[in-house]
């Protein structure tokens, strides 16, 4: 049975839909209803995430249900079952489940942030409802001993060094060998130079369950802020400093050619939070997010899946993020002195 092509029939839903649209990431197929966004985790398996098994998608659909409805309850909705009565699949019908899907409203494409700011139109207004939204989420976001492990310098090392082992073969393809070295020098010297800094954010509080995925496709601009589609797959990914969160976004804002707003971004948080350090790690988690993002568009020009088109496009943003990266380091040897 081809699932995929199933689940791009309309009869496939509980619901009257006109058509349905799929859209698939390295992780993930999304297919798109007139009125409902429904999400299958891809049988992977990256080292950083498994989803080979039935139980294990099963169980990952339901921690991104929970976990999301943190910042987006009126988003997320159920995880259903995926049947195949008399060979006709259906998508929360009754018998012995194929597969699950995860159930979510759409909402509306022309507010995601990135289509808002990829026409001009972001402004700091947007972003001071950003922070009204995150300031008191990460205030209440769980910590205690077992979050706090994930603020250890040790820890954020091992984050550092699992991209740089799973990203050297692309020293001279998709990042020139030099700038691997000199992102991956500056992060192991910033480690290693302000330790102190590190412990003094465990024991200030800083280290918290938070999103980890913080960036401008998965926020949207409506009549309210919604924030959606955290990291549920691993731990190490979304248990770590607010810093590294925000600085996510801040980041994408760089990327996207929005260098004032997101100075405006991460002193207004930095304000909102009483976390005046923060600025102390703007560079150093910057430098890591635009690494990471570069490894993930990486991996998708990398599979065959995807259209060549897409795979083309993804070695150059992949290229672009690395270049981000390297200048972060740059910069950020200010503080690595």
């Amino acid at each position: 049975m081809d699932l995929i092509a199933a689940l791009l029939d309309p009869a496939a839903y509980p619901e009257p839909t006109r058509e349905v649209a799929l859209i698939q990431t390295h992780i993930s197929w999304v297919f798109l209803t007139d009125g409902f966004a429904y999400k299958v985790k891809k049988p992977v398996d990256l080292g950083f995430l498994n989803f080979t098994t039935l139980r294990r998608r099963h169980h990952y659909l339901q921690e991104e249900l929970s976990l999301d409805r943190r910042l987006c309850p009126e988003i997320y909705l159920e995880v259903l079952p995926i049947t195949s009565p008399r060979g006709r699949v259906q998508v929360g019908g009754r018998g012995q489940p194929v597969d699950y899907i995860l159930k979510m409203r759409r909402m509306p494409q022309d507010r995601m942030m990135d289509e808002v700011a990829d026409r001009r139109e972001l402004k700091a207004e947007h972003l001071d409802r950003i922070i009204d939204r995150l300031a008191p989420f990460y205030e209440q976001a769980a910590t205690g001993p077992r979050i706090n492990r994930y603020g250890e310098p040790a820890i954020i090392a091992y984050n550092h060094e699992e991209n740089f082992a799973r990203t050297e073969a692309l020293a001279g393809q998709l990042l020139q060998r030099e700038l691997f070295e000199q992102i991956r020098d500056f992060a192991r010297s910033f480690l290693s130079r302000h330790r102190a800094l590190f412990l003094k954010r465990i024991r200030e509080g800083r280290i918290r369950d938070c999103h980890g995925d913080l960036h401008m496709r998965n926020i949207c601009l409506a009549d309210h802020i919604y924030i959606f589609d955290c990291i549920e797959f691993n731990h190490r990914f979304r248990y770590g400093d607010v810093a590294a969160d925000i600085d996510f976004l801040a980041m994408e804002l760089d990327f996207h050619g929005f260098r004032d707003l997101a100075r405006h971004f991460v002193a207004r948080f930095a304000e909102a939070s009483r976390d005046p350090e923060l600025l102390q790690m703007l560079d150093f988690y910057k430098c890591y997010r635009a690494y990471v993002r570069g490894k993930i568009h990486a991996f998708t020009a990398q599979d065959p899946a995807q259209a060549e088109a897409s795979r083309d496009q993804a070695r150059e943003t992949a290229r672009a993020y690395f270049a981000l990266a390297g200048e972060y380091a740059e910069a950020g040897k200010r503080w690595a002195a």
